[in-house]
């Protein structure tokens, strides 16, 4: 298997930084039209790249690559979930939300890159630790199906100990401010820890997913860079119409699930990328039609 050079690792970077900079250029003023071409730029973004690998890298790893982006991509629409219940949680302005992600997100991209090298090595050393990711993806699987509660849910152990510490300030105009002559923490710092630790937890099923597309650091890692990367204004878009994609969860699992059977079936039968990222297109496509389908059905109902 070829292996990327400092030239592919320089592009892959440089296109980073200048989809980063139009992507804050764009997210400037808050509008659905401007979500969506930053959403745009991003997916735009994944195709330039890939076709950038099959050109001078690898036909089999540029198509890894799409596979591998396009299960990051829908898995972080779990994110997108969790983003939304922490900012109403914290009682963060729209306006601020984008600074708490931009932030959040940065910090996601050198932690998930610590986890692909990583979980790379692992696997090239402990051939076993294969069976110990899929058990993790099926673990995760089952959660996304499980009945979820309704309830608010109490303040997590961390958060408390956080507030049982010092007193976090309610202004959202950083995420320190000065009160009353001292420097202190603002709710805006505790979202970002929540976003932080959010993908922490996330990182856990994404990262083994990935891996089960492909064992090569260098497109587990701009794959998954690129899906995280766009999630920032992929939030802004889905925030609105997240709660009519009820079932998507259930794809999700389905999409999860593939991934550890995919892995743990791999020394008897190997699906070729192609084949894995039209099954994962073919999954999302299903579920997607299905929620927005019984969500009309239960407008009409609802109508009448």
């Amino acid at each position: 298997m070829p292996h990327a050079n400092v030239t592919h690792w320089v592009v892959f970077h440089v296109l980073l930084l200048v989809a980063l900079g139009v992507e804050f250029l764009l997210l400037r003023k808050q509008s659905p039209a401007r979500a969506y071409a930053a959403t745009a730029l991003w997916l735009t973004s994944g195709v330039l790249f890939g076709g950038y690998l099959y050109a001078t890298l690898d036909h089999q790893l540029s198509q890894e690559f799409f596979a591998g982006f396009a299960l990051e991509e829908s898995l972080s629409i779990d994110n997108l979930f969790v983003f939304l219940l922490l900012f109403q949680s914290f009682q963060v302005k729209p306006d601020k939300q984008r600074k708490v992600l931009f932030w959040g997100i940065l910090g996601a991209v050198v932690m998930r890159a610590a986890f692909i090298v990583a979980g790379v090595k692992l696997l090239d050393r402990f051939a076993w630790v294969t069976y110990i990711f899929a058990v993790l993806l099926l673990i995760a699987a089952i959660r996304l199906v499980l009945p979820q509660k309704h309830d608010k849910p109490a303040k997590p152990k961390w958060q408390q100990w956080l507030e049982s510490k010092t007193t976090f300030s309610e202004s959202q105009d950083g995420f320190f401010v000065q009160e009353n002559g001292h420097r202190a923490p603002t709710v805006l710092l505790l979202a970002l820890i929540a976003i932080a630790f959010t993908d922490f937890v996330f990182a856990l099923d994404s990262i083994p997913a990935v891996l089960s597309i492909t064992r090569h650091t260098f497109i587990a890692y701009t794959s998954n860079i690129l899906a995280v990367m766009g999630l920032r204004s992929l939030f802004f878009v889905l925030a609105h119409a997240l709660a009519k994609l009820k079932y998507l969860h259930y794809g999700l699992a389905a999409v999860l699930a593939f991934a550890a059977i995919k892995m743990i079936i791999d020394p008897w039968f190997e699906f070729t990328p192609l084949a894995s990222l039209a099954i994962i297109f073919a999954i999302l496509l299903v579920t997607i039609l299905i929620s927005l389908t019984l969500q009309h059905n239960e407008d009409e109902a609802a109508a009448h």
